[in-house]
């Protein structure tokens, strides 16, 4: 792992839509909901080993018969990286793939809570993400 310290993180965009409500809410039965979460991760580098990390989660709720939004929630929260000169690339590319995003999602975690509370539905709650699975499954992929 490559040294690095987070100079800062921040909210870079979030979007919250609910088009249906509120008949969603006069509905006795609604039937089942399905849950689509994508996560994907941007880098981009800049001078004196400055790099800006970009969190980017989507999770959209759904209806299964119908297809019908529940809700749709898309960010993008942001990390400002300092490392340290890191001559091997592997190392570096696991930093900012892994560490950074590991540290950088818990805030995105409870950034959802607290929308998916305020907006009237029950309070969703992420699982922790791997990201070092994650990783290896993109590696493996190319």
């Amino acid at each position: 792992m490559a040294k690095f310290k987070i100079i800062s993180q921040f909210l870079k965009d979030i979007s919250f839509e609910s088009p249906n409500v509120p008949e969603l809410f006069f509905k006795q039965d609604n039937g089942q909901a399905k849950l689509e979460i994508n996560i994907d991760l941007q880098i981009k580098g800049a001078e004196n080993n400055l790099f800006m990390v970009d969190l980017i989660t989507k999770v959209h709720s759904k209806l299964e018969a119908g297809e019908k939004s529940i809700f749709l929630i898309e960010s993008t929260y942001s990390g400002l990286v300092q490392m340290e000169e890191e001559k091997d690339e592997e190392a570096k590319k696991r930093t900012l793939l892994i560490d950074v995003p590991t540290l950088l999602f818990p805030a995105v975690r409870a950034l959802i809570a607290r929308l998916t509370s305020e907006s009237g539905f029950p309070t969703f709650v992420m699982q922790p993400v791997d990201f070092a699975k994650l990783y290896e499954e993109k590696q493996a992929q190319k």
